[in-house]
């Protein structure tokens, strides 16, 4: 004879520590997981199984508290079990805790069976629910935390708790890092501009500053040659040997990024050794930023340090300390003869003939006295804006040698 609900409902009262007992026991055969936690937290993982049967009870009497499951169930969790349990773990609980009632209540009658896997169904999706909320809000606390580390490079103002926070972002950068700046888009699309960084085994933190779009970026494979802590030094050693790609220059990896941002001009600041060192490449390409529609040909993307000359006319101390301390001071220590000999070819149009007249040489010595310039300092005088760049650091390097004193970069 078929029991009354009421009938049932106060035997399923009656046996529900017996459910809760076999449950616990029913985890600890079936699933590995559970054994391998330590016991605050199977203790919490038990709580939990117990309260999905009690909510089960309650919502068998009144399916109206449909909508208070996903709470009833995991208010007596801590919160921290959310973070070490996965979605997957907890629908393989439900799995069991349904299966020891479905075994406990065979011989019930059709409807009871029913609310079970009714109920069982509407679990699993309060469940989906819980840890989709909790993936937003991880998602949009990141996304608050990473705007905040982006503003700290930026402005160069960093604290203790700096580096625990790229810790919390999960950042995998090694070594070099450089800065990335352009032109917001109007659909910005954060994830393709991750991928795209992972595809060049590179990692970035993006930034919004009003118009501007911010990119921190860093290598997640260290450059061959580059400091590298002892815990990381065999790990980095056997990715070098499983990847026969060669690592990525930073020109490179924006190159790939460019297609992210918005119309307009791209600036990359030069290679910094660490990323709490980002601040100084951070300056060098807002600055550059700032200034690149002055050169009417700029290239897309283009080096903060390609843009010395403007950055210094706008009146960048950076510019103008890098300009003397790359360029004139190498060549003042390394010989007066190449600085007369550049001096020379660039105010006379770089011409090779002119300046081998006025010198009393041959063409052809000022040609390797050239090359000599470019060996030192990096920049080819023969070229049309590499000589604008080397004919502003001369200048300012006299202007500095004048006045005295200086900081160098």
């Amino acid at each position: 004879m078929a029991k009354s609900k009421a009938e049932t409902l106060a035997w399923l009262r009656t046996i529900s520590g017996e459910l809760a007992t076999a449950t616990i026991k029913r985890l600890d055969a079936t699933l590995p997981w559970y054994g391998d936690m330590p016991p605050g937290r199977r203790s919490a993982v038990g709580l939990v199984a117990q309260a999905g049967i009690k909510s089960f009870i309650q919502w068998y009497e009144d399916p109206s508290t449909t909508t208070w499951i996903a709470s009833d169930v995991f208010g007596s969790a801590p919160r921290e079990l959310l973070r070490s349990v996965t979605l997957q773990q907890t629908l393989q609980l439900i799995r069991v805790v349904v299966e020891v009632v479905e075994d406990r209540v065979k011989g019930a009658d059709a409807s009871l069976r029913e609310a079970i896997l009714l109920y069982s169904r509407e679990i699993a999706f309060a469940s989906a629910d819980v840890y989709a909320r909790a993936a937003e809000a991880r998602g949009l606390w990141d996304a608050r935390l990473e705007a905040l580390v982006v503003d700290s490079i930026l402005s160069g103002e960093y604290d203790d708790e700096l580096p625990s926070r790229i810790a919390a972002l999960g950042w995998h950068g090694h070594g070099e890092v450089s800065v990335l700046v352009g032109t917001t888009p109007r659909v910005l699309d954060v994830d393709q501009l991750r991928r795209t960084a992972r595809h060049l085994q590179a990692d970035v933190l993006i930034g919004v500053q009003g118009n501007r779009l911010v990119l921190v970026i860093g290598r997640s494979i260290p450059a061959p040659g580059s400091a590298t802590p002892a815990s990381e030094a065999a790990s980095a050693a056997e990715t070098d040997e499983t990847n026969a790609e060669p690592t990525l220059s930073f020109m490179d990896i924006a190159r790939a990024l460019e297609p992210g941002f918005g119309p307009g001009h791209l600036v990359l600041g030069h290679e910094v050794p660490s990323l709490v060192d980002a601040s100084r490449s951070a300056k060098a390409a807002l600055a550059g930023f700032a200034v690149a529609r002055a050169w009417r040909n700029a290239p897309r993307p283009t080096l903060a340090d390609d843009l010395l000359p403007e950055r210094a006319l706008a009146g960048d101390p950076l510019a103008r300390s890098t300009l003397v301390n790359r360029v004139y001071r190498p060549l003042q220590d390394q010989s007066p003869e190449l600085m007369a000999t550049l001096w020379c070819y660039l105010d006379n149009g770089r011409s090779l003939e002119a300046t081998a007249r006025e010198l009393y040489v041959h063409p052809n010595t000022v040609r390797y006295r050239l090359k000599r310039v470019s060996q030192v300092i990096g920049w080819d005088a023969t070229g049309a804006r590499e000589a604008l760049i080397l004919q502003s650091a001369l200048i300012l390097g006299t202007m500095h040698d004048h006045e005295g004193g200086g900081a160098r970069r």
